[in-house]
């Protein structure tokens, strides 16, 4: 074989292996030649960043990157706003020690083989949890890696210009075109002008006009975050310095907002008695009625509570009735109405006939309906007839309507027939060591009960309003004066309410604008064709599914065919195609 044979063989099959070379690179091309078709007109609608699938290298600064991307990434931060509604599921169907310790301790107490689990996974103190704290935290510092880039490439975006029209307007979603004897340069003057009575962004490039509306989408998107954020600062805000107590007050007594005047007080940890604001309030009385009959026999008809209240140390005093879910709101601060109860006022005179005690004493609700309450009163400084110092108590219980016949217990929470059931004990009531007790209870192991003359039978009265009991052997008396009533109010302070309903607020508004509003671009060219009619394109681009842009770009058509009518059918040259004819597969005509 020739020299010249050999080489015209080897091109040969340089050639083929070209051809076959170039087939490959179309086909593998052909996916992404609608996008270098659009060119920049496609992007930047949206400010999400893009995702880079780029595995990260090796080593503890590329695995700190890719954890951090992971985290501020939106699909990472729904995932915890999720498992952080989640986490506080627990936290309403379990008593919370913050709350309520006593009703902690009695789901303990009848759950004892849950309860060690409970304990371990820190469920009665969901919200100070540390896996609560650390998904509330990863939120919170994944919601600010998301926002702030997104800020920044929001504002770059608002700071430009929408792109120029890509080359082929045809390959768009929404399309449609005409020719008209108008000049192409009053047609774009037109289109502008359009545009701008609709609230587009436009600007004029070369032969078209570029628009793009819908920016308040993206806005309505960050602020929805914002809000997020605005509402974890809250919430985290009224746990550190929250204040959260009550107190009971008797008709005729009130309450001093200072440390002491509370029964009960939760605080956050950076609170400070300083921040404690100057209020006080007095309780006039307590109304309450019930129903008397029918299945809601017994269910109140009035409760409301009377109080005078002074707002800082000089304030005046005002009036004001608060009631369940109508607190008294003052200096951010909120006392709403608790319980109700009763008081007996007594008078009782020592073995020398010194007052040792005038006023009313609470006793404790052993019966939620109908007000029955167990009565403790302690007299440490006591005399008996012959001078001698000793300590008594009386035990027993108050009953707002006293049925003899039906036992120890109230039949009905009004008062009807008011009794005051007492026994009464001397000897040591164990306060002189120090040890602290409760005033609802008393330790009898060193105290005697007084028995009647006989020596046998426990001294035990019934009195009603205005009757006195002696004890034996001229030892004291007790008078039964009247009954005055009590509320229990609770005095709330969680500094970050009004802060969380602002973005509670926002996040609403936030959210019905990245729903409602649909960001797109339109562009509009006019050139002058071959036959001297003027060209004119319409074709519209939404950054999602937007089932009225074709409508909105025919409406746009329609208010620019005004400036630019459509040329007479019958003319000459106008029936000659548009350019760059669209096909079906391209893109929609409008």
């Amino acid at each position: 074989m020739s020299t010249t044979d050999t080489d015209s063989a080897a091109e040969k099959a340089a050639g083929q292996a070209s051809a076959k070379t170039a087939e490959q690179a179309a086909d593998s091309g052909a996916g992404g030649a609608e996008e270098r078709e659009l060119g920049a007109a496609g992007s930047q609608l949206s400010t999400a960043p893009a995702e880079e699938i780029n595995v990260p290298s090796l080593g503890p600064l590329g695995w700190a990157r890719w954890f951090w991307r992971q985290l501020t990434s939106m699909r990472v931060a729904l995932l915890l706003l999720f498992l952080l509604s989640l986490g506080a599921i627990p936290g309403s169907l379990i008593p919370q020690t913050s709350i309520d310790q006593l009703k902690v301790q009695d789901f303990k107490d009848k759950h004892p083989t849950v309860t060690p689990i409970y304990e371990k996974l820190q469920l009665f103190h969901v919200y100070s949890s540390v896996w609560f704290s650390a998904i509330y935290i990863l939120l919170f510092i994944s919601l600010i890696g998301c926002i702030v880039p997104r800020t920044w490439q929001f504002v770059g975006q608002l700071r430009g210009r929408p792109p120029a029209a890509p080359r082929r307007l045809t390959r768009l979603p929404a399309y449609t075109t005409w020719r008209s004897d108008a000049e192409p340069e009053k047609v774009l003057e037109a289109a502008q002008r359009i545009m701008k009575r609709r609230r587009f962004r436009s600007q004029l490039t070369g032969d078209a006009v570029a628009a793009e509306k819908g920016y308040l989408r993206e806005v309505g998107n960050l602020l929805f975050h914002a809000a997020l954020i605005v509402l974890l600062v809250s919430f985290a805000a009224g746990q550190l310095w929250k204040t959260e107590g009550s107190s009971l007050i008797t008709e005729g007594g009130g309450f001093s907002n200072s440390l002491t005047q509370y029964d009960d007080i939760k605080t956050g940890q950076l609170f400070q008695s300083d921040d404690l604001a100057p209020f006080s309030f007095q309780l006039d009385r307590f109304h309450a009625t019930y129903e008397r009959s029918g299945p809601q026999m017994r269910t109140p008809r009035t409760f409301r509570a009377d109080v005078t209240y002074w707002d800082g140390v000089d304030g005046a005093a005002r009036k004001k009735s608060i009631k369940v879910n109508e607190p008294l709101e003052i200096q951010n601060y909120k006392v709403f109405l608790l319980n109700h109860g009763y008081s007996p006022v007594v008078t009782i005179r020592d073995g020398q006939g010194d007052v040792v005690h005038k006023g009313p004493v609470v006793g404790l609700p052993i019966d939620g309906a109908n007000l029955t309450e167990s009565m403790v009163i302690k007299l440490g400084d006591y005399r008996d007839k012959n001078g001698k110092r000793d300590q008594v108590a009386y035990q027993g219980q108050f009953l707002p309507t006293w049925v003899r016949s039906k036992g120890m217990f109230s039949q009905f929470p009004a008062l009807d027939n008011p009794a005051l059931v007492l026994t009464a004990y001397h000897g040591s009531l164990g306060i002189d060591g120090g040890t602290p007790q409760s005033v609802y209870q008393l330790d009898k192991s060193r105290m005697k009960q007084y028995l009647e003359p006989d020596g046998k039978t426990k001294f035990a009265r019934a009195l009603s309003p205005g009757d006195t009991m002696k004890l034996p052997n001229g030892e004291g008396t007790l008078t039964f004066d009247g009954v005055k009533s009590w509320a229990s109010f609770q005095i709330s302070h969680k500094p970050g309410d009004e802060t969380a309903l602002l973005g509670a607020v926002a996040a609403l508004v936030g959210l019905v604008g990245s729903l409602f509003i649909q960001r797109r671009r339109v562009w509009v060219r006019a050139v002058r064709g071959d036959d001297g009619a003027t060209v004119v394109e319409m074709a519209g681009l939404g950054r999602s599914e937007y089932a009225k842009l074709p409508e909105e770009l025919a409406e746009l058509a329609v208010r620019l065919q005004t400036d630019a009518p459509p040329a007479d059918p019958e003319k000459p040259g106008d029936t000659a195609e548009p350019v760059d004819p669209a096909d079906p597969a391209e893109g929609a005509r409008a």
